[in-house]
């Protein structure tokens, strides 16, 4: 690349930018030409209804019927002839009064004609809808109210969804809590009853058994000492011997417990034991079966 190549390109550049600059300018004095043109033409129009010409037809218009009629002092004239001839003509021929011209009252301006509302409305209208038609944002926006309604739904089923399944779970754990304390009842209730049954049938079977194995127990010990009996050729006085030997005996036991001797050694308190033993055993046999025994003897 020459010098000479990008001189050019700098002077082509610069004829660019004054080129650019020189219609900027050019656009701005028409912009203000039609500013001024627009003030000048508002500030005659509204000069125009502040101060309007003087015309006979419009003056006659702001004129009432009941405005009072003001006299004003003049001097008196001298009537000379000519003038009394003047005035008889003229007032044998009166003046008619001015008409209003009818094109007067149509041209008056009106609201609309002097401020160009209804057009400046359309103009406002047509610049909305083509800046609504280029603006590449306008559909996004006129889309948004659907996606907030679609939103709207969706967190509302949510909403609904949840405080429905929330719904459910605190039914179904009341439900699932009122079957064990159904459940609870019932098994105590059954408790209960097996036990008032069991203990009723047990006092029956106790009551049925008593008295077997009480007649078991009489047996036994009858047969026990029958056969004690039975081994034993003594008349009736080995039976007073041994009457005599279980007095001898608790005679012994109240001596030794009196003079404590089985306090001195433990032979001593064996033999006590022992000799205690066999006379609570020949008590009982004598004070159960003392009668049968002697006499089966």
């Amino acid at each position: 690349r020459t010098p000479e190549e990008s001189e050019e390109e700098s002077n082509n550049e610069e004829d660019q930018d004054l080129r650019l600059n020189e219609e900027a300018r050019i656009q701005e004095e028409e912009e203000d030409a039609d500013e001024l043109y627009q003030s000048s033409s508002m500030s005659s129009f509204v000069s125009s209804m502040l101060n309007p010409i003087s015309d006979v037809g419009v003056e006659s218009i702001f004129t009432t019927a009941s405005s009072p009629i003001v006299s004003l002092q003049t001097p008196t004239p001298i009537m000379t002839p000519s003038t009394i001839a003047t005035i008889t003509t003229s007032s044998e021929a009166p003046i008619p009064p001015p008409t209003i011209p009818s094109m007067i009252l149509d041209n008056l301006p009106t609201f609309n004609s002097a401020f160009c509302f209804e057009e400046k409305l359309r103009s406002l209208e047509t610049s909305f809808s083509e800046y609504r038609q280029t603006n590449p944002f306008a559909d996004a926006v006129s889309v948004i109210p659907g996606i907030v309604q679609q939103f709207m739904t969706q967190q509302m089923t949510k909403a609904i969804r949840a405080a429905v399944q929330i719904q459910t779970d605190w039914l179904q754990d009341s439900l699932q809590r009122e079957n064990d304390e159904f459940l609870r009842n019932i098994d105590e209730n059954i408790k209960k009853i097996i036990k008032g049954q069991v203990k009723n049938q047990f006092k029956e079977q106790v009551s049925r058994i008593l008295p077997r194995i009480k007649e078991s127990v009489n047996a036994t010990l009858e047969a026990e000492v029958l056969t004690r009996s039975s081994h034993s050729s003594r008349t009736s006085y080995a039976i007073a011997a041994d009457l005599i030997e279980m007095e001898l005996k608790k005679i012994l036991i109240e001596k030794t417990e009196g003079t404590k001797s089985i306090q001195l050694s433990e032979e001593q308190r064996n033999l006590y034991k022992a000799l205690v033993e066999a006379y609570d055993a020949d008590k009982a046999i004598l004070d159960t079966y003392g009668d049968s025994t002697i006499l089966k003897r």
